[in-house]
């Protein structure tokens, strides 16, 4: 599971089982974990994460997605 992104209190990281599905990235805070499609953005799970995290993790996501797309693909055509 590498973490690709850390900010505040949010990990951002893939699971290696997950490369025969269309791009995306898990986030955990305090043991709640998130999941968000990168292309286009949108939730996928919320994770029980409250409204407002799920606002801010798209926002942090709109500004890493180009980040994010390209560490999926390196990890995962390696």
């Amino acid at each position: 599971m590498p973490t690709v992104l850390r900010i505040g209190a949010y990990r951002f990281f893939f699971y290696s089982g997950d490369r025969h599905e269309p791009r995306h990235v898990h986030v955990e805070r305090d043991g709640k974990v998130a999941k968000f499609w990168l292309e286009p953005i949108r939730i996928q799970e919320s994770g029980r994460l409250k409204t407002s995290e799920i606002n801010e993790i798209h926002k942090i996501i709109q500004e890493h997605q180009q980040n994010l797309i390209n560490a999926w693909d390196e990890f995962f055509n390696n």
